[in-house]
């Protein structure tokens, strides 16, 4: 089973993109800051990471450029709302970090799961 880590500062958006992913047959881990999301990934990398750009503690953005660093193959899927700039703005810098894709919030659980097969190579829905 494929493990996906979300990292999201919002809670309600983690309860709603993880239960999307498990009914889509994912294992998936919650953080909801980049510094914590960057430990767990540290202590059990995932098949895939799901990463806020809009945190508090620690942003998505310094977060992307951490893992591309120590785990050079690390997928990562940005999304972004916008916040503080436009979300466009966010979600190009995140793709020049290597995300390998962007998506602006908000987005419906199943457009997620339908990315992340994509991403993950899951063809079969």
């Amino acid at each position: 089973m494929a493990r996906v880590l979300i990292v999201d500062d919002d809670e309600q958006v983690r309860t709603v993109f993880r239960k999307a992913l498990e009914a889509g047959g994912y294992q998936v881990t919650e953080a909801p800051n980049g510094r914590i999301g960057a430990r767990l990934y540290r202590e059990r990398p995932s098949d895939l990471v799901i990463m806020d750009l809009i945190m508090p503690e620690q942003e998505g953005l310094e977060t992307i450029t951490a893992l591309r660093r120590d785990f050079p193959d690390v997928k990562i899927i940005a999304i972004s709302g916008g916040g503080r700039g436009t979300a466009a703005d966010y979600l190009s810098v995140a793709r020049k970090l290597g995300a390998m894709l962007a998506l602006e919030k908000p987005i419906t659980p199943g457009a997620l799961l339908h990315e992340v097969d994509q991403v993950l190579g899951r063809k079969d829905r």
